[in-house]
């Protein structure tokens, strides 16, 4: 892999204002530069707005989220997308840690969902400690939704893009080395080489993720270097289960790879990635879950942690890699959320492996209840709640964005409880 650096500069509060600039780790994004991003025949208007941990404001039907990155002048980030595939790769990057991109508005089959930046919902969504440049959009006259939602998924990248090239020539916060993989036959010094397999949505319009460009749907599991998702190879067009989606940010951010990368050398060696489709038909969920394995002996892993994307149909895909890999003699660590009922005692999952080891991300159905908010983005009313977006509602943990992201990124942690009859004083 080319050496790959990450230039970090850390936000620490945003604006809109009317040029982009950044310094002394304050963002503020021009309105111009913003209708110029997301200039598209079928965008009528788009209205940015900020909205920053604490604040007290809901973001409702949030669609897809990025982080700020570029490679200056240069280009390179977001290939298949805003550059060739056949593109100089290693260098430099420019990250602006602790902002967003988010776009929210309606499109088909977009399963509402809700940040909220203050409150009990906050402590569970990733995007709720983001500084947030929200952009709101009205579809053009006659335009097709499939032109929208092309024409908001461009226009966040080069939106992205755009307010990372504004810090390149700041001096950065931070310098990190990006971890690549150990390959096959690469000494490990004793040490286990465990690799990720990471799963993705691929059931057609407006449940999609793209690999350069790409929909997935219909490949084989890839062996990729991890580099190419650092650049922004994987961008999401999956706006189903809020709760249980992965948008482009956290695969810009892979919490697995960056668990792994981060005790290489300790106690382990990254292993390498694997894409993997999600296909809707049994007999494409068994071809590709036993190929996924095959690529992970190929590469050599010795264990394989599995994460997944969406609920129930996506559990099963998640169940046979994990049997495959298990019968291969390769120990798996899949993670799952759970659907449980809100008191948390009904059956826990859709489908389980054989064997292997399980992670819970979280009850898909827990409720919490939140507190009226003094502003809303992205829609005027939650239909999820029958109420006006602003007003205080109960909603399940489903509706949180990533709240429990089967990629790793949620909050939500497990504790040991005495049983009863062992606490103290019991009888």
């Amino acid at each position: 892999m080319p050496d790959l650096e990450r230039f970090v500069h850390h936000v620490d509060a945003v604006e809109i204002g009317e040029t982009t600039r950044y310094r002394r780790q304050r963002l503020v994004v021009g309105r111009d530069d913003v209708t110029d991003a997301f200039a598209d025949p079928a965008l009528a208007t788009v209205r940015p707005h900020a909205a920053s941990p604490g604040d007290r404001v809901r973001i409702v039907k949030p669609l897809d989220v990025v982080e700020p990155r570029s490679r200056g002048p240069e280009g390179g980030t977001f290939p298949g997308w805003l550059v060739p595939v056949n593109r100089p790769r290693g260098g430099r990057t420019h990250v602006l840690r602790g902002a967003a991109v988010l776009a929210a508005g309606f499109l088909p089959r977009n399963q509402e969902g809700l940040v909220d930046m203050s409150g009990p919902a906050a402590e569970l969504s990733p995007f709720a400690r983001t500084h947030n440049v929200v952009v709101e959009f009205d579809p053009a006259s006659g335009a097709s939704w499939a032109d929208v939602d092309a024409a908001v998924r461009r226009g966040l990248l080069r939106l992205a893009v755009h307010l990372a090239n504004a810090a390149a020539g700041a001096p950065a916060d931070a310098v990190e080395q990006v971890v690549g993989p150990h390959p096959a036959g690469e000494p490990t010094g004793g040490l286990p080489r465990v690799g990720v397999i990471t799963n993705l949505q691929t059931q057609g319009a407006f449940k999609d993720v793209f690999v350069y460009g790409r929909s997935m749907a219909g490949s084989l599991p890839t062996l990729i270097d991890p580099a190419e998702v650092e650049d922004g190879a994987v961008v999401s067009g999956q706006y189903g289960h809020p709760a249980l989606r992965n948008p482009t940010y956290l695969h810009q951010n892979h919490p697995v790879i960056a668990a792994l990368a981060a005790r290489d050398g300790t106690d382990l060696r990254f292993g390498g990635l694997v894409l993997c489709p999600e296909p809707v038909d049994q007999a494409s969920k068994e071809l590709v879950s036993e190929h996924a394995a095959w690529l992970c002996r190929a590469a050599g892993m010795d264990a394989v942690i599995v994460t997944k994307e969406g609920a129930g149909n996506a559990d099963n895909d998640l169940a046979l890699k994990a049997d495959a890999l298990e019968a291969a003699g390769v120990p798996v660590v899949a993670l799952y959320a759970e659907m449980s009922g809100p008191d948390g005692t009904g059956p826990p999952l859709v489908a389980g492996p054989r064997k292997g080891s399980l992670v819970s991300t979280g009850n898909y159905d827990q409720r919490v209840a939140l507190p009226a908010v003094e502003r809303a983005l992205g829609g005027a009313r939650l239909g999820i709640a029958d109420a006006p977006a602003e007003a205080a509602v109960e909603v399940p943990v489903a509706a949180i964005l990533s709240a429990l992201s089967p990629i790793g990124a949620g909050r939500f942690s497990c504790a040991d409880i005495e049983p009863a009859d062992r606490r103290e004083g019991a009888a």
